[in-house]
């Protein structure tokens, strides 16, 4: 099955790769050059997808991606490793005949230790082992990835984000043209100084590179990275400048995963990551209940009344983000890594010592998100009038579930079973009420995003 997907028929998705290339000033014999950085789950499905659906033209397309070297894989993997590839006649001959099938043997027997990017040429991600995708050219050295890249797709967790883009903008200071690059990270930063406001990995990016903005977009869902691969009908939608965003959407989009565009560039990426948030309640929530259908609507219903408040601080028009906000939320707390954090915590096979990186999953974006959007709305300067004292005070007192899971999962104040407190708590507001009082108040803070007083767009 791998592979044997046609973007709409071998025509179509020539016309769409000429279509690009003569965007970017593509001639011939000149391949464009597209370089996934990161390989995590999403990033190498990400990748997965382009060379399925345009890798057969190989004289006018490359795609690569870059990962650090010397990621060992772990006796248990190779085992679950050897069991998937057994289990799949086609990824098994797909090995034999590359005569790559012997190492996953001696891996099996602990007589050989692979690696991740080795596995991942073969196909494999890390990260999630069970869905193998089709073989991928893989480059340990960042320098030879990225250097000459037309397009560079940021597959690193936002955390990671700065710091390898600070050492790919050294790289480029010779560059004479501007690359694209298409952000998948989903989460925030916030920075205090001047004035409270968040920083979103395309920022990041920008700031560390030299890129203009108008040449960076965010790439949102709602999806989930295996899922995608496995052809499940899914919708993304691409945010960014008029120039890139209508002609790459077009370009990424199959019959399967249909990308939609939208200019809103920062408001939607912060979306992305205000939804990591509550789904790591979400997780604690349904281990704690062991799976109440009523707990977690009830859970739902309030944490999506406090996101909704938090839009109204974010957006001129928080209306126009529901859609795609709920629907973020509502796949991430079915199936999200997030969610299913939040459960491992609760149940005690996790840790918060463990850290926010997780073998097998990669990291967890909903705990740096939730320091960040609590430091932002705790800040004084952003002060909004409390429905019953009628007193000031910071926005982060009318969000009583990021309270929690702030005292729970930074100062590690609380135990995981509070957020059962919170949700029960008889002095919570109907969810309506705090929904009707974000919108009977001006609430909006251009400043949180960076935008001067007045305007409405990044």
């Amino acid at each position: 099955m791998v592979g044997s997907y046609a973007n709409g028929g071998s025509a179509a998705a020539e016309e769409k790769l000429d279509e690009l290339r003569r965007l970017l000033g593509k001639s011939d014999g000149d391949p464009l050059r597209v370089v996934g950085v990161g390989a995590g789950a999403w990033g190498s499905v990400f990748c997965a997808l382009l060379q399925d659906a345009y890798g057969r033209h190989r004289d006018r397309v490359q795609v690569r991606v870059w990962r650090r070297a010397g990621r060992a894989v772990d006796r248990a993997d190779a085992e679950r490793l050897f069991e998937v590839i057994n289990a799949r006649e086609d990824v098994l001959r797909r090995l034999i005949r590359r005569c790559a099938y012997l190492k996953y043997v001696e891996a099996r027997l602990g007589d050989r230790t692979l690696h991740a990017d080795e596995i991942l040429r073969d196909g494999f991600c890390l990260n999630m082992l069970d869905t193998p995708l089709c073989p991928l050219k893989v480059v340990t050295n960042l320098q030879e990835a990225v250097w000459d890249a037309d397009i560079v797709v940021n597959g690193l967790p936002s955390t990671e984000t700065r710091e390898v883009f600070g050492e790919i903008g050294r790289y480029w200071k010779e560059r004479i043209t501007q690359p694209l690059i298409i952000s998948l990270a989903k989460g925030i930063e916030a920075s205090l100084d001047p004035v409270p406001r968040i920083i979103t990995p395309t920022q990041m990016i920008s700031n560390a590179t030299g890129v203009p903005l108008e040449n960076i977009l965010y790439l949102g869902g709602p999806n989930i990275a295996s899922e995608i691969y496995n052809k499940e009908y899914a919708n993304a939608r691409i945010c960014g400048a008029d120039k890139w965003r209508k002609p790459l959407a077009k370009f990424l989009r199959q019959p399967h995963f249909i990308v939609w565009d939208n200019s809103d560039l920062i408001t939607h990426e912060v979306m992305g990551g205000l939804k990591n948030v509550y789904a790591i309640g979400a997780g604690m929530v349904a281990a704690l209940t062991n799976e109440s259908a009523t707990s977690k609507s009830v859970y739902f219903s309030l944490c999506t009344s406090e996101m909704i408040y938090i839009t109204h601080l974010l957006a001129r028009e928080p209306e126009k983000l529901a859609g795609p906000l709920l629907a973020d939320t509502y796949v991430t707390l079915l199936k999200g890594r997030n969610a299913w954090y939040g459960q491992k915590l609760a149940k005690g096979e996790l840790t918060l010592e463990m850290g926010d990186s997780i073998k097998g999953k990669g990291t967890i974006q909903g705990v740096s998100a939730v320091n960040a959007f609590y430091e932002l709305l705790s800040q004084g300067s952003l002060c909004v009038m409390h429905p019953e004292t009628k007193k000031p005070v910071a926005p982060v007192e009318l969000c009583p579930i990021l309270k929690t899971l702030y005292k729970i999962l930074i100062k590690r104040e609380l135990a995981t079973d509070s957020i059962l407190q919170a949700i029960r708590d008889e002095s919570m507001y109907d969810p309506r009420e705090r929904i009707e009082m974000a919108q009977r108040q001006s609430l909006y803070r251009p400043s949180l995003l960076g935008l001067p007083k007045g305007d409405a767009k990044a």
